[in-house]
């Protein structure tokens, strides 16, 4: 019994260390990542993957991505899940608090741009799409 508890607080504890070490996608990864401009409200940084790059797994706050060639990929996430993408240039997205581990798996490279939402940003964003689902149910 004590052997199986053990094992089963081990493996937790692995799995978590990828969560606990998730951290700032800049810090982690300036190879990819170069801050352009922050403020209280965003931060927008630079992407930049070369064919067949891969990061670390890393955070974002609440994001707009604006990808500017064209995009395929994936991402895996803390919990192990992997998700492929396959988008456009000039496609934008938003996505909500992630921690996750980006890969191009095109052979071109890979450029975005990344606004990373703080604090008032994240309540007006909020209320904004709120405000706007409810003039599409009208």
């Amino acid at each position: 019994m004590k052997v199986r508890l053990a094992l089963c607080s081990a493996t937790v504890c692995l799995a978590l260390v990828s969560i606990v070490s998730a951290q700032d996608a800049v810090k982690t990864d300036p190879k990819h990542y170069t801050v352009i401009s922050e403020n209280d409200q965003v931060r927008i940084l630079k992407v930049h993957y070369g064919p067949h790059e891969k990061s670390i797994m890393h955070s974002h706050p609440n994001t707009v991505a604006v990808f500017l060639t064209d995009a395929k990929g994936s991402f895996t996430f803390a919990d192990g899940k992997k998700v492929d993408f396959n988008l456009k240039a000039g496609e934008a997205q938003y996505d909500k608090a992630t921690i996750h581990l980006p890969e191009n798996s095109g052979d071109a490279a890979m450029d975005a741009i990344v606004i990373e939402l703080k604090g008032h940003a994240k309540s007006a964003m909020k209320s904004e799409m709120k405000s706007e689902m409810k003039s599409e149910a009208k």
